[in-house]
């Protein structure tokens, strides 16, 4: 069996600041035995031997579960923009996402 993989409450804050979750400290400690104890499960099925088992190419009983594509009515424009935080005539004004560098 694998050794056991230690989380700890640094780790679980640095990740949270990756995602940009705000996190308390006591969330920070609370949360890493859970994320030890997945890690910890992922190991464990790593341990399994699949040598003999042959890639699975395709599922058995799998079927398109997607609705069909049809033209349906929407909301209309002044409800929409009503419900959005921040706007400039009709358009939705965002964070930007690409720098000008």
């Amino acid at each position: 069996m694998t050794a056991h993989f230690q989380i700890d409450a640094a780790t679980v804050r640095h990740m949270a600041f990756l995602v940009r979750v705000g996190i308390r400290d006591e969330e920070a400690e609370a949360f890493s035995p859970q994320l030890s104890a997945i890690i910890d499960y992922f190991n464990l099925l790593n341990e399994v031997d699949t040598s003999q088992v042959p890639p699975a190419t395709q599922l058995p009983g799998l079927r398109n579960i997607l609705r069909p594509d049809e033209v349906a009515p929407s909301m209309a424009r002044a409800d929409f923009l009503a419900n959005v935080p921040c706007r400039e005539g009709k358009f939705v004004r965002v964070p930007a996402v690409l720098s000008e560098e």
